[in-house]
């Protein structure tokens, strides 16, 4: 995924945006909606534990964005990883469809795939919130 310096973040630079999901098309799908929206991003993509600790490690996102649904590994599981590394650090579901009895895990966002538009204005909102990193 390339970086992309577009939008008014006046920070130092673009957000650093992880991007946890086994598809890169819905990978690449959310990075073209916060473009769209206007934020100056870089992102990068994992798609299992060793993935994410290397991302939470070396890339040091500003926020994580994470399908619920992975095979072989969920995305309550990343949450928990990411929570164990920064309890801080703010995490946003993104899946295709909630079955009706299910509850939505505890996250700082929740959206559907097919509601991408939302997420430049949540990313914003919790990126602007956030301390500084």
């Amino acid at each position: 995924m390339a970086a992309v310096s577009t939008g008014d973040h006046a920070g130092d630079g673009p957000w650093r945006v992880l991007l946890v999901d086994d598809s890169a098309d819905d990978a690449e799908l959310a990075e073209f909606a916060l473009r769209k929206g206007g934020l100056a991003v870089h992102c990068r993509r994992a798609c299992n534990a060793a993935g994410l600790a290397e991302a939470l490690a070396e890339f040091r996102p500003q926020v994580v964005v994470s399908d619920l649904n992975l095979p072989g590994y969920s995305g309550v599981e990343a949450l928990a990883q990411v929570r164990a590394h920064d309890p801080s650090l703010p995490f946003v579901f993104m899946t295709g469809a909630l079955a009706p009895h299910d509850a939505p895990p505890e996250a700082e966002g929740l959206l559907l795939k097919d509601e991408l538009d939302t997420l430049p204005a949540l990313l914003r909102r919790l990126l602007e919130a956030a301390p500084a990193s």
